[in-house]
């Protein structure tokens, strides 16, 4: 201990006063990324940044304080641990979002992907994984939120026996999800209350909110008890989250920090700019004091 103190004093004394230890510490710090305020527990969305190698891209999201990359399955999930990196919201199970619960055809099919899933979600020590309600194909919403209900409800004794919460996406069917059923949270928040259990919630993204229904603080405040998750995201164009696009996300976050949330808000935008820039700009954006 005596030799490191003396190690330190003499690589201080070696700038000829012009760096203080405060100015060494300072260097040591930028070096090891930001220092975030904690409120939010910021994650990303691989997807957005398809061309950076996920080796590189975990060490970047690291210097960031990004603490989570999501939207991955099984087989990435090694590389995330090396970098002690979480997943919040993984895949792997499913048949995507045209093909979902709300078709009792497929009910065995999703069953068995999602019970598959569960024991290797729980190994890696993952909680959640997304899953998302299928197309209506002239389905009335009611008729889709039973049938969804149906299916869900055979899974979440195997959930709630590994521990997982299945999070279904609420995404826009007016300009990107043409037809896609789960597109209002005052529906989500039906199924989840049709559902009855803790081990389903709801993927609140913001983006496509916006583009639905509007009034994201508001709806924010109201569901914030079937929300298991959020997404962020420019409107319109999903792409920055700062002043060239019409939300104010510090307020956005704040609500949720009051809401008493304590998951992940993941960025999901598609950067225009140069993309780790865009990345570290929203995360700064969100971190709010």
């Amino acid at each position: 201990m005596s030799s490191r103190r003396n190690a330190l004093k003499n690589i201080v004394a070696g700038t000829a006063g012009a760096l203080s230890l405060t100015d060494v510490l300072a260097a040591n710090q930028k070096a090891l990324g930001p220092k975030l305020n904690g409120k939010i527990k910021h994650s990303v969305c691989k997807w957005c940044y398809s061309k950076i190698p996920l080796d590189t891209f975990a060490q970047e999201c690291k210097a960031m304080g990004i603490s989570s990359v999501e939207l991955l399955g099984p087989e990435e999930w090694p590389v995330l641990k090396k970098y002690g990196l979480h997943c919040a919201l993984p895949n792997g199970a499913g048949m995507g979002i045209e093909k979902g619960f709300n078709d009792l055809a497929l009910h065995d099919e999703l069953v068995k992907s999602y019970e598959d899933i569960f024991p290797k979600l729980k190994e890696a020590g993952y909680t959640t994984v997304i899953c998302f309600s299928g197309n209506r194909r002239g389905m009335s919403d009611y008729d889709g939120m039973r049938n969804c209900a149906i299916g869900l409800r055979r899974l979440m004794p195997s959930a709630q026996k590994y521990g997982v919460t299945m999070i279904m996406e609420l995404l826009n069917s007016k300009v990107n999800h043409r037809d896609y059923m789960c597109d209002h949270t005052s529906w989500g928040a039906g199924l989840c209350e049709m559902v009855g259990s803790e081990n389903f919630k709801l993927l609140y993204d913001i983006y496509h909110m916006q583009i639905m229904e509007g009034d994201v603080i508001a709806n924010i405040r109201q569901y914030s008890k079937y929300i298991g998750h959020y997404h962020t995201g420019g409107v319109p164009g999903r792409n920055e989250i700062d002043e060239t696009q019409e939300l104010y996300y510090p307020a956005i976050m704040k609500a949720i920090v009051d809401t008493g949330f304590k998951g992940y808000v993941a960025q999901e935008f598609i950067p225009k700019r140069e993309p780790l820039a865009s990345l570290k700009q929203g995360v700064q954006i969100c971190d709010i004091a």
